[in-house]
């Protein structure tokens, strides 16, 4: 078996065999059997369906990077806690938390020990958390005042529309950006009372549930749906995708936007209505609606019923921040 020196002085590991060291995440879960005992393709393919898109996708970036160091799998406790520890250097302990998975998903998948389970690399992993904290930068919520200040200034343009309709519908539905990039018309069921939104996959609904939103008609200027059907009369959309990519003479495209372009929409409009556009992201939309609703007293029950959350735990971070005012002490006393 032959040796490869690694970037970290000194250190010696076998070198695996080419075979081996291929890691195919399209197929994630490929742990080797022994010869007598192939996996049959029907296996294969329901296993390689076991994981979205999104997160195949993340692993072969978590691994890229990881090897990009120089550093190759499979590997020894020490490389690991020599990535993590240079790494914190650099990168916020949440991405650390995500490669290191990464890296582990990696091992199991070679079928070889995952030197993450070590003690060492648990070690070092909550030394990079004393030392950095764990506290992530949360995107800024952006609240109905907020939203409406930037809904205020969108003009008659095609991309207006169009822009007016995301921001509107992707609030309205506290959905993630990936949930509202997919919506196509079919998924739309206009009644006398608002609009029947289905969400046909989610990212805690990766087997397809699909769970359907209540959108009323809005009491106020801005209203969701009437801004929906605006904007798929003006674009002549009928089938497919409610919010396609359009390009910067506002021509409307083949294709579907992504959620960088959710995120782009949003921090363009933001900016133009006078606020620090870094605070903001997609996830300003979701957040700010949960909030806005919590603060106007809508109950944790039928927050969940439109937010998609499964317990009580996931809307905590919204609510604490709402609850941190509420019979505030100093209130009493200043």
């Amino acid at each position: 078996m032959s040796v490869e020196r690694h970037h970290d002085a000194g250190t010696i590991m076998p070198m695996a065999d080419s075979s081996k060291s291929e890691i195919n995440f399209t197929a994630p879960m490929s742990v080797r059997h022994a010869p007598s005992s192939p996996i049959p393709a029907d296996v294969q393919r329901l296993v390689t369906a076991s994981l979205s898109e999104a997160s195949k996708r993340a692993y072969r970036l978590d691994v890229a990077h990881y090897e990009s160091t120089g550093r190759r799998l499979p590997a020894t406790p020490e490389i690991v806690a020599s990535y993590l520890a240079e790494g914190a250097e650099t990168y916020a302990v949440a991405t650390l938390q995500r490669r290191l998975a990464s890296i582990s998903k990696a091992h199991r998948a070679l079928g070889v020990d995952d030197p993450t389970k070590s003690e060492l690399v648990r070690a070092t992993l909550r030394g990079v958390r004393r030392t950095l904290g764990v506290k992530q930068r949360q995107a800024q919520a952006l609240l109905r005042a907020d939203l409406f200040a930037v809904l205020d200034l969108l003009g008659e343009r095609t991309k207006d529309h169009r822009d007016r309709a995301m921001l509107l519908l992707g609030w309205a539905c506290a959905m993630r950006r990936s949930e509202l990039v997919a919506l196509d018309v079919e998924d739309i069921e206009f009644t006398g009372q608002g609009a029947l939104v289905t969400i046909r996959r989610s990212k805690t609904d990766q087997e397809g549930c699909g769970r359907e939103i209540a959108v009323p008609f809005g009491r106020t200027r801005h209203c969701p749906i009437a801004a929906l059907k605006r904007w798929l009369e003006v674009a002549g959309i009928e089938t497919g995708a409610i919010f396609p990519s359009m390009d910067k003479h506002g021509n409307i495209l083949p294709e579907r936007v992504t959620g960088e372009v959710v995120t782009d929409v949003l921090k363009a409009r933001v900016s133009a209505a006078g606020y620090d556009p870094s605070a903001f992201s997609a996830h300003s939309l979701r957040s700010g609606f949960i909030t806005s609703a919590a603060m106007a007293g809508a109950t944790s029950f039928k927050l969940r019923e439109i937010s998609g959350h499964r317990s009580e735990a996931g809307l905590a971070p919204y609510l604490r921040t709402v609850s941190l005012f509420e019979d505030n002490a100093a209130a009493r006393v200043l």
